[in-house]
């Protein structure tokens, strides 16, 4: 299976990154390929950003499933949720999504990306 993960990258914590390998590394030993951003996305981009996000959408486009390791201060991951919202919402794409720190984020707002994206988890399930 092809997993695309959406995740901070510019501005990630070193716990995070390290909560974030081992995800991947267990997702990868279970035979899944994972395009993770920070390692597989080359991040000097003399195009100011251009090419990371074509070169992440187009690993959007193949991939089975995106699972969002959501952080609310991460704007690449906001940039990158918008897309697989245009994807599944409006143009009827079928992708699983994931939440896999869904238990370790704190949101109680009325309306929030986090609320959005548990939709389009429920919704893919």
């Amino acid at each position: 299976m092809k997993i695309f993960l959406i995740c901070p990258v510019a501005k990630i914590t070193p716990d995070e990154e390290e909560s974030i390998s081992k995800y991947v590394s267990l997702l990868e030993d279970n035979g899944n390929t994972v395009h993770w951003p920070l390692r597989d996305t080359k991040q000097d981009d003399p195009t100011g950003g251009l090419t990371i996000c074509r070169t992440n959408f187009q690993a959007i486009l193949d991939a089975d499933e995106i699972h969002i390791w959501y952080n609310e201060t991460s704007g690449g991951s906001k940039f990158d949720m918008g897309g697989v919202f245009m994807l599944t919402e409006m143009l009827g794409v079928k992708k699983r999504i994931v939440i896999p720190n869904k238990a370790e984020v704190k949101d109680d707002a009325p309306k929030s990306f986090f609320q959005v994206i548990k939709h389009l988890e429920k919704k893919t399930f």
